[in-house]
């Protein structure tokens, strides 16, 4: 059902969408027009004028004492000495991400520069910290402060995350914002600190309760008047609450004696809340008490859904009418009402009074229908109120928003909202809800099960919310297929989804891309896993070329990713370290959390950072990849193999061979992945080559894929273990001519390089040596010539010209040393140090002689020699100083 426009030609330009993808709700950052009848109170917006030339104003009290108003009426009157951005806040605010996606938009509408790099939310519960430091320090270069308003705070009653958050933008702002809270209770902010540095101005219930002298001009304004006796009595009666004053005065309009009218009320009714029944309610025609009574049950009133509760066509002229009257209803835009809330919870205390029974009724009713306008969210409160679920997930199935439990802001929300449904709601819609919600906690069983008694009822005509019902199970089934690794099962489950995307209206599937990027992404990440490269290129670049709104942000940053990691194992580097870098600049920008980014990214370029021999950044890299999504088995174990190669490029293979053997192999129910086993082995091999263990290295290769790699490191043993012959028969069989990047191609080269000067023939050595240099440089490759070994130092020795212009390497291959005055790095190691190598540095650094090390080792004075003396060759020292210095500068000690 399509709702009215939201505004007029007034209406400043549209922001982005919300985080789930709905608009942004525009009366949320408008002021609240004054009624005709407002009392402009002096006293006290002089107060608020002084209080907004520092940092904090707030204005506490209860409800209906004025707080609003009185705001409203001094920004509506121009007292405010600057822009003054308004937010009303709502109870979904506890969730730091909503918050602050309201709060940026109202910034922004009032003069906050647009800009990429302060970013959104992108989760309901979580907020990057780094967001609010870039709005803090954007706000703190405004010449002129801006004034945000945050109406009714009080409704932030769970979250004290916000209000820290809060505390820290308005402190690190410095004069660029004034914040003035108007909140029933005292907000969770730091009140003592501002209080004691007199920072803080207080408009508090006393403050706001109304004198004598007032209740006479509201009494004037509404055309009332009252013996000065009267005027005090009702004052001292309602204790100058404003809206009880307001709802007297409405309520005695129509009485002959208003002043014996409310000594009635004074000396016959015990409760505010009897009078406000009897005599306000009561005034009105029967056709609109029905249709207060009815609506008490919602949060805003659409003239539509009026119609709807009330069976009858005139909400419209009714809701009008009420507004115009100021009978405690509002507009807040785009045709929406809402009741004041007191009294809307009156009114639901006698609907059940005059109607028993007919609350649940209503509920249904404003389910299906906000359901039916698009507002899923609003509709599934009154779908619980009401039992009425089955129709609810039907609907919400059918739309289709199943995604949305998967992605987005709202998916916590929709989880929470899902999960009171009861077990005796039956049909496809809500087994496939319930799949959605156990398969995003990666409940692999629990999902299939839903998922199959969810098939056994799906319907098999092409009617639209047939073909949502079999979109959803396969969207479904491709995530379950990526939980369980079976690219197949995917790739089936995603022709399916095609299939079911034909039969649906454009517009329908238009307004959530969510679910495209989530069938595309699952799918890619499956085909990655498989090792089927080209296919998962294809389907995680297409989401990164959908909709770039916040409800699909995760998933660009998670796909970019995961495109960086194919560029690196084919070999590309420099493509890998640039397309991880998007994805770490689209998590900024979308103000992903680090728990709620995909590691991928950081795993990439940690492997760039080693090829590249920065073991300081990659350590960095890898800390970063860590605290990403945890449940992520390619994060799992990539964070294994890195570390291991980390701790070999560090002279510690036999810590490398343990870390990788404590490698947990993927769950029974997943399928392998073959690319990972490939990586595992040659992780293995390379750390028993690092130890000298040449024939164990080459047992480890046996019955190991085919990838260059693989080959090389092979041939490699090979060579280690003596047998040229064997090297060079798998150096023949390697492909050439596939699209390998630099990284492997160099690999491949240095191999044949060794092979070639294993057999005495140094020119061929010197050439391919040099065609591996000089693809090598523009993507900074040191480490493949680092692990290559002594033979490579010495053809360099050998051939000094070979290694002319490539100071880029280092000392230890180039034969000289960086100007200390450029500030060049110290060479690294040419080959790595053994265990018992790096136990000996370690006495060493210690101060200990030779003789100490010897028995505290439990070895030989000879063989602790012969140790120092591998130790001072491979460090490029001569002195035991030295080498300890330099072992520091290497960050080996």
């Amino acid at each position: 059902m399509p709702l009215p426009p939201s505004g007029g030609h007034g209406d400043p330009p549209p922001g982005p969408p919300a985080p789930n993808g709905d608009p942004l709700l525009a009366a949320r950052f408008t002021v609240p027009a004054p009624p005709g009848t407002c009392l402009r109170r002096q006293r006290l917006t002089k107060r608020l004028e002084q209080g907004v030339q520092g940092p904090l104003t707030l204005v506490n009290g209860p409800a209906g004492a004025g707080k609003t108003l009185l705001v409203a009426d001094w920004i509506t009157a121009g007292g405010a000495p600057g822009p003054v951005a308004w937010l009303t806040v709502e109870p979904d605010d506890n969730g730091p991400g909503v918050f602050w996606t309201y709060a940026l938009e109202s910034l922004r509408r009032r003069g906050l520069e647009a800009s990429t790099d302060i970013g959104s939310p992108a989760r309901p519960g979580e907020v990057d910290h780094s967001l609010l430091t870039r709005l803090a320090a954007r706000l703190s270069r405004r010449t002129q402060p801006l004034i945000l308003v945050l109406d009714e705070f009080d409704r932030i009653v769970t979250s004290t995350e916000v209000a820290e958050q809060l505390e820290f933008v308005l402190r690190h702002a410095g004069g660029g914002l004034r914040l003035l809270v108007i909140s029933r209770t005292e907000p969770l902010l730091p009140l003592h600190r501002y209080r004691a540095a007199g920072e803080v101005t207080d408009i508090r219930g006393a403050d706001l309760a109304l004198s004598p002298e007032e209740t006479a001009e509201l009494l004037d304004r509404h055309g009332m008047r009252l013996s000065d006796a009267g005027i005090r009595a009702l004052t001292e009666r309602t204790g100058g609450w404003a809206a009880g004053l307001r709802l007297c005065i409405l309520a005695a309009q129509g009485a002959d004696d208003p002043e014996t009218f409310l000594k009635d009320f004074e000396a016959g009714r015990s409760t505010l809340a009897d009078f406000l029944l009897a005599e306000v309610l009561g005034t009105q025609p029967a056709e609109t008490q029905d249709l207060l009574l009815r609506t008490s049950v919602l949060d805003r009133i659409h003239p539509g859904l009026a119609d709807t509760l009330t069976g009858r066509q005139d909400g419209e002229r009714i809701l009008a009418e009420l507004q115009r009257a100021n009978a405690f209803i509002e507009s807040i835009g785009g045709a929406w009402y809402r009741l004041h809330p007191l009294f809307a919870e009156i009114l639901r205390v006698h609907l059940r009074v005059r109607h028993p029974g007919l609350e649940p009724e209503l509920h249904r009713r404003a389910g299906r229908w906000l359901s039916e306008a698009g507002l899923l969210t609003e509709a599934l409160p009154h779908a619980e109120a009401a039992g009425d679920w089955e129709p609810a997930a039907t609907r919400f199935v059918a739309e289709p928003a199943i995604g949305r439990l998967l992605t987005g802001l709202d998916a916590e929300r929709l989880d929470a909202l899902f999960s009171r449904m009861p077990p005796d709601a039956r049909g496809p819609a809500p087994e496939l809800v319930r799949a959605a919600r156990a398969l995003a906690r990666h409940d692999i069983d629990r999902g299939l099960g839903h998922l199959r008694r969810a098939e056994r009822h799906l319907p098999a005509d092409d009617a639209p919310d047939s073909a949502a019902l079999r979109l959803s199970r396969a969207v479904l089934r491709v995530l379950a297929a990526r939980t369980t690794g079976s690219a197949d099962r995917a790739e089936a489950a995603a022709r399916d989804a095609e299939a079911a995307r034909r039969a649906l209206p454009a517009e329908r599937l238009a307004r959530h891309p969510e679910l495209s990027a989530l069938l595309l992404s699952d799918l890619g990440s499956t085909q990655l896993w498989a090792g089927r490269l080209k296919a998962a290129r294809s389907a995680l670049s297409a989401v990164t070329q959908l909709d770039d709104g916040p409800q699909t942000a995760p998933l660009r940053q998670e796909c970019l990713g995961r495109l960086a990691l194919i560029d690196f194992l084919q070999g590309w580097p420099v493509r890998a370290e640039t397309r991880a870098g998007e994805a770490v600049a689209e998590a900024e920008r979308a103000g992903l959390p680090p728990t709620a980014r995909a590691g991928v990214a950081q795993l990439v370029l940690a492997a760039v950072a080693i090829e590249r021999d920065d073991l300081t950044a990659a350590r960095t890299h890898l800390d970063h990849a860590a605290a990403a999504a945890p449940r992520d088995p390619l994060v799992s174990a990539g964070l294994v193999l890195l570390r291991s190669r980390l701790l070999l490029a560090r002279g510690k293979p036999r810590a490398a061979l343990r870390l990788v053997a404590e490698l947990e192999p993927p769950s029974v129910s997943v399928e392998p992945s073959p690319w990972l086993h490939e990586r595992t082995a040659l992780a293995r091999a390379a750390a028993h080559l690092a130890e000298g263990r040449a024939l164990a290295a080459c047992r480890v290769l046996e019955g190991v894929g085919g990838g260059a790699e693989t080959v090389v490191v092979a041939a490699r043993a090979h060579l280690a273990a003596g047998d040229g012959t064997a090297a060079q028969a798998l150096l023949a069989r390697l492909p050439t001519g596939q699209g390998e990047g630099p990284a492997i191609t160099v690999r491949v080269l240095l191999a044949r390089a060794q092979a070639a000067d294993a057999a005495g023939d140094d020119a061929m050595a010197h050439r391919l040596v040099a065609r591996a240099l000089v693809l090598a440089r523009p993507e900074r490759l040191r480490r493949p010539f680092l692990e290559s070994g002594s033979w490579l130092r010495h053809l360099a020795r050998r051939r000094t010209v070979l290694t002319g212009g490539h100071d880029w390497l280092g000392a230890g291959l180039t034969g000289h040393a960086p100007d200390a005055a450029e500030g060049g790095a110290p060479a690294p190691v040419t080959e790595p140090l053994s265990e018992r190598e790096h136990e000996v540095l370690e006495r060493l650094a210690h101060l200990m002689s030779t003789q100490e090390i010897a028995a505290d080792l439990y070895l030989s004075v000879n063989t602790v020699k012969t140790h120092l003396k591998s130790l001072y060759r491979k460090l490029g020292a001569t002195r035991r100083s030295e080498a300890v210095r330099r072992a520091r500068e290497l960050h080996l000690l």
